[in-house]
């Protein structure tokens, strides 16, 4: 029905439908569109600009380009941006959407070139360009990706030849920080080389770009193979891949690693784009994608060594996906550290494990693994929300200094220098 309707739509170059201010009957289904006045042309639209609307009962249906927007009316009221709906100066709504009546409707519609015009009861016109609605519609955002990556195996991330930036140039020009903040965003992972190797130095450069986040760890943490804490990264054991942080309610955002010495062999750091493994789950059985995104999953940290006394719980699913655009935001795995699973009934639990393990073949295919050694001097930063790290285990003295940083600020950094983030 929808094609017979724009067919007919579509036979002049653009077509409105006003209203008056008459009175509508309200049906239980929505039989079509309700007409309070007569179809016009609209002989201002343009090939390249082509706009068709049509108004329902309680929304505005409207193409323009490619897009196929229905814009509620308590929506299209809501989002106002008039002096007094909207104060520009701090970007934040003045108006109450409490005091909206939910069952408004337009007294008249008007569409020209570049913007769309509705006029409400109390007189009052809100004006809305088409391209802002493009982008800030439901539709729109749908076809939009919030973060744009590169996803990587290793030899894509090698034959890319993503530079490390000079400690001097991040700390000291907006254009260094800047390269390394586009490297980061893209891949997850980003190097910064001629660090003096002290946890102080390391904390200057971490602060460039965000606030330090304190977590149970402390605030910069400095470790060995002491098993100073209740966690295997304490120890000269090799870590399989993981993020970190799985127990926190928000896992860590950005961890910064910085080897100070190491006395020994062995201890190279793996990495794995967990979205790169996550894509190729989707694409052979987009059944087990869609599992890993909707079962929560418990998982915990108990630690009682020496002063440190700590018991935390996260839940959420292993796969977390913006629901509009179904586009993965972050991957909580952790086999160390995932609880009871006492969460997911009988009938979901064995296709659950199916999921998962079609998920660990990806990450642990050997082609997804970049080793990378550590050395004095080159701070390494990871996005926990997407690269998974490890180790192999090691012999001697290594010395570690790092931090989490918060995620938010991170963005906050990049988006002001001009980045998508």
């Amino acid at each position: 029905m929808w094609c017979q309707r724009l067919a007919w739509l579509l036979r002049g170059p653009c077509r409105q439908r006003g209203i008056t201010g008459r009175r509508w009957s309200w049906l239980p289904q929505d039989p079509g569109p309700i007409l309070a006045t007569p179809v016009r042309g609209h002989p201002t639209a343009t090939e390249s600009a082509q706009c068709v609307w049509q108004l329902h009962r309680d929304h505005l249906e409207l193409r323009y380009g490619n897009t196929l927007m229905r814009l509620d009316f308590v929506w299209l009221r809501d989002h106002c941006r008039s002096a007094s709906c909207y104060n520009a100066k701090t970007n934040q709504r003045s108006l109450d959407t409490a005091s909206v009546d939910l069952a408004i409707r337009p007294q008249a519609v008007r569409v020209d070139e570049s913007t769309l015009f509705l006029t409400w009861p109390d007189g009052h016109v809100t004006r809305y360009g088409l391209e802002w609605l493009v982008k800030n519609s439901y539709e729109g955002q749908k076809q939009q990706v919030m973060h744009p990556r590169i996803l990587w195996n290793a030899d894509i991330y090698r034959q890319a030849q993503v530079p490390s930036v000079d400690c001097r140039s991040f700390l000291e020009t907006d254009e260094g920080l800047k390269e390394f903040l586009q490297n980061f965003l893209l891949y997850g992972i980003a190097f910064v080389e001629n660090v003096t190797p002290t946890k102080e130095d390391t904390e200057i450069l971490a602060e460039r770009i965000s606030i330090i986040r304190e977590t149970i760890y402390g605030r910069m943490w400095y470790f060995t193979s002491d098993f100073s804490r209740g966690d295997t990264a304490y120890t000269k054991l090799a870590l399989d891949r993981h993020t970190d942080t799985t127990y926190f309610q928000e896992p860590c955002g950005i961890q910064v690693f910085h080897c100070l010495k190491h006395e020994g062999t062995g201890g190279r750091t793996l990495l794995v784009d967990g979205f790169h493994a996550a894509e190729q789950v989707l694409r052979q059985a987009p059944e087990h994608f869609q599992l890993l995104t909707k079962v929560p999953l418990k998982h915990e940290y108990v630690e009682n060594v020496g002063g440190c006394h700590n018991h935390m719980i996260g839940v959420g699913p292993v796969l977390n996906v913006y629901p509009w655009n179904n586009e993965l935001y972050l991957i909580r795995y952790n086999n160390y550290d995932r609880a009871v699973i006492n969460t997911v009934p009988h009938d979901v639990v064995r296709r659950w494990y199916h999921a998962h393990r079609a998920l660990t073949a990806e990450l642990r295919r050997p082609d997804n693994e970049l080793w990378v050694k550590l050395k004095p001097g080159k701070a390494l930063f990871v996005d926990n929300w997407r690269v998974l790290h490890g180790r192999e285990a090691f012999t001697g003295y290594r010395q570690l200094c790092g931090c989490y940083l918060t995620r938010d600020d991170v963005l906050n950094t990049a988006r002001l220098l001009g980045l998508q983030a």
